[in-house]
């Protein structure tokens, strides 16, 4: 239902599973293992893939940290869009990559919760893609020590805002990995 014509795909977005960003996330193991079979199954059905990473000081392209992890491994002909704000779109290539696939619709998974697959979800919703949130596939560090609650509470936070999130001619939805259907919107 996506507010774009003639753009009936969807595509899998991988936000910033980067070495630097999850070595400390919560259920890394688990969560990059989610995305792992995300990535599978979106190549197994043609869907394209593309990959965000984050540089900035802290994550100096082609850095140990700025580094996709080693279980996932982004195929050649994948797009990588390195970005330098938390939403995926703002001042990056994204649109047009999406654009050239015919993409209407968002698979997001990734990390930070609370911080980038955030911003990227509304980041996309708000310029009008249909925008899934995979539950079980992104993650973030622990911040409580700075007063945020749990990794596990900001990850069932925005599962549980985001399932109802509402904006005309577009859609927004919270699925399992085991759920996650990657045909046209």
């Amino acid at each position: 239902m996506t507010t774009f014509e003639n753009r009936p795909r969807s595509a899998l977005l991988v936000v910033d599973v980067q070495n630097g960003v999850v070595a400390e996330a919560h259920e890394r193991d688990a969560t990059v293992a989610t995305i792992a079979g995300l990535v599978e199954r979106a190549r197994r059905q043609q869907v394209p893939v593309i990959w965000v990473q984050q540089t900035d000081d802290n994550l100096v392209a082609g850095s140990d940290a700025w580094h996709v992890v080693p279980e996932l491994e982004p195929g050649a002909d994948e797009p990588r869009v390195r970005k330098a704000f938390g939403d995926s779109f703002e001042d990056t290539e994204l649109e047009q990559l999406l654009a050239e696939r015919a993409v209407g619709r968002l698979v997001v998974v990734g990390a930070q919760t609370d911080a980038c697959v955030r911003s990227t979800i509304h980041g996309a919703f708000t310029r009008g893609y249909d925008t899934t949130l995979v539950s079980d596939a992104h993650t973030t560090e622990d911040l409580s020590p700075y007063g945020a609650p749990s990794p596990a509470e900001v990850i069932a936070h925005t599962n549980l805002y985001w399932r109802y999130q509402d904006g005309p001619g577009r859609t927004a939805a919270v699925v399992e990995a085991a759920d996650v259907d990657l045909s046209p919107a």
